[in-house]
């Protein structure tokens, strides 16, 4: 697959999966380590604020986006190019999905517990350790599945 609206398509999603991984990477990387130094309220807070204005269009649609269009891509490759030709596509579709599947599960609820007025100190201890390790996955699960497209696409 090296022309063609096929490589376009899966050039589109080993971007976005790649975009993801970065913003997921710079949570880890840098974004909790400074929130986990400042003083606790101080630190809540700001990630309340951080997790409200996440959530736009623009956010959405990738983060969305990227996981349904990953997906797609990877079931409309197996049923068009076949199981061998697919195979790359597949995997970044698997690796997309389970991303979203670890965003879902672990994360988010995670999030809303820490919006409940009642989170306090020791569960914001337990949060920057809990949800940062859960983001490393996702961040690992989002590069490799941007790594599967672009195998992909060397197909």
């Amino acid at each position: 697959m090296t022309d063609g609206p096929q490589y376009a398509l899966v050039l589109l999603c080993a971007l976005a999966n790649g975009l993801v991984a970065g913003v997921f990477f710079a949570f880890s990387s840098f974004v909790m380590k400074a929130l986990a130094a400042l003083p606790p309220e101080t630190g809540m807070a700001a990630m309340r604020s951080i997790n409200t204005a996440a959530v736009t269009p623009v956010f959405m649609t990738l983060f969305l986006g990227t996981t349904v269009l990953s997906v797609g891509t990877a079931v409309w490759g197996l049923t068009v190019w076949g199981a061998s030709d697919a195979a790359p596509a597949l995997v970044g579709g698997g690796l997309a999905l389970a991303g979203f599947l670890v965003t879902a599960a672990a994360n988010v609820p995670r999030n809303n517990a820490l919006a409940d007025d009642r989170a306090d100190q020791g569960y914001w201890r337990r949060y920057l350790t809990e949800w940062t390790a859960w983001n490393h996955v996702r961040t690992v699960l989002s590069l490799a599945a941007s790594a599967s497209f672009i195998f992909a696409t060397a197909g």
